[in-house]
């Protein structure tokens, strides 16, 4: 999940207090001197050699669902009120595909439960520095469920009130393929639910009201 084009000091604090590790475990975690991990802390703008940008970004991309999720609001916090982001920093940007087949609707079940109470939810991945939202979409419902879909609307964008992720929504159409789960690190189950019982497994208050529009109106 690329969120940090280039490490700081100061995001490699909030990687540290996402992953709830001391200043030694995390030099261990990262196999760095824990003077370096001191030094981030004492100045939170310098910048780290490329070396170490690397391990970085291994550690935030091996981090559990949980830790990432942290860093992410972390991160979000840090941004600042207007529409510009700070130098080397790429704003978090999910995708979200609602896949309707006939009467059916796919999702998918997060293995991490402690991601803000949010367990399932509609297939979903983090759009990368200069990617499209549209083939992120496509791409990310077959990478995670083996179904291969097509755009069919933008039904608009939120931060999540869960998360506080900037999300791009797309309501999409089923072309093809059995829904399997398959990406077991992040998730337990992929299954297709009827249109009206979508609220029974996500809350009402949570789901994107053109999301709620677009199911009522397909059905």
């Amino acid at each position: 999940m690329d969120v940090v084009e280039r490490w700081s000091g100061r995001y490699a604090c909030l990687l540290q207090s996402a992953l709830r590790l001391g200043n030694e475990q995390f030099a261990a975690h990262l196999g760095i001197a824990v003077r370096t991990v001191a030094a981030w802390h004492a100045d939170s703008s310098v910048m780290p050699r490329r070396e170490m940008q690397q391990l970085l970004d291994t550690a935030h991309e091996q981090a559990p669902p949980a830790a990432r999720q942290r860093f992410a609001l972390l991160l979000a916090k840090e941004q600042p009120p207007s529409d510009s982001v700070p130098p080397g920093a790429q704003a978090l940007r999910v995708a979200i595909a609602v896949v309707v087949r006939e009467s059916d609707v796919l999702l998918v079940c997060r293995r991490d439960s402690d991601a803000a109470g949010i367990t399932w939810q509609f297939p979903a991945g983090v759009i990368k520095p200069g990617g499209k939202a549209e083939t992120t979409t496509v791409r990310e419902t077959l990478d995670e469920t083996g179904v291969h879909c097509a755009v069919r609307k933008h039904l608009g964008n939120r931060l999540h009130p869960a998360t506080g992720v900037l999300c791009e929504y797309f309501l999409c159409e089923y072309l093809a393929g059995e829904a399997t789960n398959s990406d077991t690190a992040e998730n337990i189950e992929v299954m297709w639910v009827p249109r009206n019982a979508v609220p029974r497994f996500i809350s009402v208050d949570t789901i994107f009201p053109p999301v709620l529009a677009a199911l009522e109106e397909q059905t």
